[in-house]
């Protein structure tokens, strides 16, 4: 077996981190050496929750101005502007000691947000692939976009009755489209994140050879976005989940849990106590703040199914108190109906049996981790990718429905109410929705055993560097 040395880095946000070391575990499994590269606050997360990192692993941080801790109020260009500098510099000494040492980079890994990585390898003569950690669809949507579609989504953005056919994709109208896209132009943390998208695709256009992309998705997911970029050469290899919810078992799966940390789990003896197929699962992300009024619809629909849930609220950050206004008004009524809890584990909780509804924010991971679970969803999307997840789940995978906001921007609690009884209940298209769940569950599981078209387009890919 020939040993490589892969130099991985990713964004310090957990739903990046998350993806990125499970395909870590991959890489490791197959006798891989790995340096994994994240902001120092990202490896102090990960290291205060109790990972082990086993042999072949090694974390070498870099700082990002915020090591400890991210604030509201910080200014999101100087925190881009110090990731670029000190990572990129981070990456050029890694390349040269490994070099030294006698364990040369074999090629250099790098996510969404890292396309000045792709510079770093050129210079120091290193092969690199980006990691996708969206759906192949989106990409293809960013590469239209910054490749003759532009000025056309700019124009008619505003339409609600607006569409747009890229080559190989489905009509798309405005909220499908990611939200950088069709922000305002003052937004400007939006404006700056869609620089880097456009970067990242200029940077993948100018590569003198077929740039080979890792994506986290699978081959019967989205077999026709993996080609529509001709370009590009696109490898499914998710999803990138641990192994031991797809029907598999992995000794590295403890070292690598990603927010599966050891916390409280004392929901689960309360999902123990619900019917099979009963409990309405409820969570936006590890990132996303939503407004009190959009808080209150959500209490007041899920009040209204009469069915029992499980919610999860994140705490405030910094060790902020919440005040008597954060409170939800309805907080006496919820109890009594359901649970809220500042954190669970989410696979965990997805896998459970008594699920029977997840309510989610259309993340690509936990989009991912609903096919691989088997559980149909109510798609509530916010930002970024979202509204593509969100569109993709109803219409073409059709495991779920999306709710539908107001004039006023805010999904209504009779909104929330109608979807999860579509959802949950036992009309036809419910139960069409669950025999879908099922069958991308199984479509998902038999992708990634030993033979399946991840494994082998994993097994394929380490082939090309001299053997896996």
């Amino acid at each position: 077996m020939v040993h490589h040395h892969f130099l991985l880095v990713s964004y310090p946000a957990q739903g990046h981190i998350n993806p990125s070391l499970q395909f870590a575990k991959h890489l490791v499994r197959r006798g891989v050496q790995v340096t994994f590269v994240t902001s120092v606050s990202a490896q102090s997360r990960i290291s205060t929750n109790g990972m082990e990192t086993p042999d072949g692993l090694k974390f070498a941080p870099y700082s990002d101005a915020c090591d400890g801790g991210r604030k509201s109020g910080d200014d999101r260009s100087n925190f881009f502007s110090e990731t670029r500098s000190n990572s990129s510099q981070r990456l050029r000494d890694i390349v040269a000691t490994s070099a030294e040492e006698g364990c040369p980079v074999t090629c250099l890994v790098y996510n969404l947000l890292f396309p000045w990585a792709a510079k770093v390898a050129r210079d120091c003569r290193v092969p690199s692939s980006l990691l996708w950690i969206q759906p192949a669809a989106v990409l293809g949507i960013y590469y239209y976009y910054f490749n003759g579609y532009e000025e056309a989504i700019a124009e008619s953005k505003n339409d609600p009755s607006w569409s747009v056919e890229l080559p190989g994709l489905p009509p798309l109208h405005a909220r499908d489209l990611p939200t950088f896209m069709v922000s305002s132009t003052s937004d400007r943390a939006s404006n700056i994140i869609l620089q880097i998208f456009k970067e990242l695709i200029e940077a993948l256009d100018d590569s003198e050879t077929t740039p080979t992309i890792l994506v986290n998705t699978f081959n019967a997911l989205e077999p026709e976005a993996l080609k529509v970029i001709e370009k590009y050469n696109l490898i499914a290899i998710g999803p990138l989940i641990p192994s031991a919810f797809l029907g598999g078992r992995d000794p590295l799966d403890n070292s690598f849990r990603g927010d599966l940390f050891q916390k409280t789990k004392d929901y689960t003896q309360w999902l123990n106590s619900k019917p099979e197929s009963s409990v309405v699962y409820v969570s936006f992300g590890s990132m996303l703040n939503v407004q009190k009024e959009q808080m209150e619809e959500v209490a007041r629909g899920l009040l209204g199914t009469g069915c029992p849930f499980l919610w999860v609220i994140r705490a405030k950050e910094n060790g902020e108190e919440e005040n008597e206004e954060d409170r939800l008004s309805c907080m006496e009524e919820l109890e009594q109906q359901g649970k809220i809890v500042p954190w669970c584990s989410q696979l965990e909780v997805l896998s459970h049996p008594s699920l029977g509804c997840f309510v989610t924010h259309c993340g690509w991971n936990s989009t991912l981790e609903s096919l691989a679970s088997g559980v149909p969803v109510v798609a509530f999307p916010h930002w970024s990718d979202q509204g593509t997840n969100a569109r993709m789940m109803a219409d073409l995978w059709r495991i779920g429905v999306r709710v539908t906001k107001n004039e006023e921007g805010i999904v209504t609690s009779g909104e929330v109410k109608r979807c999860i009884e579509v959802v949950m209940g036992g009309e036809e298209i419910g139960e069409e929705m669950r025999r879908n769940a099922k069958k991308w569950k199984d479509s998902a599981r038999k992708a990634v055993k030993e033979g399946g078209s991840s494994d082998e387009n994993l097994k394929a890919f380490l082939e090309e560097f001299g053997g896996d």
